[in-house]
């Protein structure tokens, strides 16, 4: 059973940034342009706005071999024209080699890059238009590792190569 109070070991971190709505998306661009291995996701909505910004440099990742995992709602949970912008926007994602995940009433809004820079906050990354965010930029391999780990996707992976074996 999880333990939401149980405490993470203690740990330093390089640096850390607040960014608004206004001077988050400089910041994600700036990281993803160096993302080496990997990038992921966590975003309840995603929208076709957001989605034509944030495709092209998805596709420059991909094209350097960079794993990307989106966790989203399923499209089904959204109401009207979210359905359909979702739905097309995860088969774009998913022809160009893009793990996405459901998970049900998410509301998460993550980032993880590399396993070393996070990202937290409340801003939706696949679908924001506008409102008024913040999001906490933190470079820790500790602190990005232990939200790795706590979104289970390490156990999640381990599943996928077992399935492919």
């Amino acid at each position: 059973m999880l333990n939401l109070f149980a405490r993470s070991r203690p740990s330093s971190y390089e640096s850390t940034a607040l960014y608004d709505q206004n001077t988050f998306y400089a910041a994600l661009d700036r990281d993803l342009s160096h993302c080496q291995s990997e990038l992921v996701i966590e975003s309840p909505f995603i929208t076709a706005s957001r989605m034509n910004v944030l495709l092209p440099i998805f596709e420059k990742m991909r094209r350097r071999n960079v794993r990307i995992s989106i966790n989203t709602r399923n499209p089904l949970e959204h109401d009207g024209d979210y359905i359909r912008q979702a739905q097309e926007s995860i088969i774009l994602l998913q022809n160009m080699g893009v793990k996405v995940l459901y998970t049900t009433k998410h509301h998460r809004k993550l980032v993880i890059v590399d396993r070393r820079i996070s990202y937290e906050g409340s801003l939706n990354i696949l679908s924001f238009t506008d409102s008024c965010e913040i999001m906490r930029r933190i470079v820790s391999d500790v602190i990005a590792n232990d939200l790795y780990n706590y979104l289970g996707l390490r156990r999640y992976n381990k599943e996928m190569k077992n399935e492919r074996l």
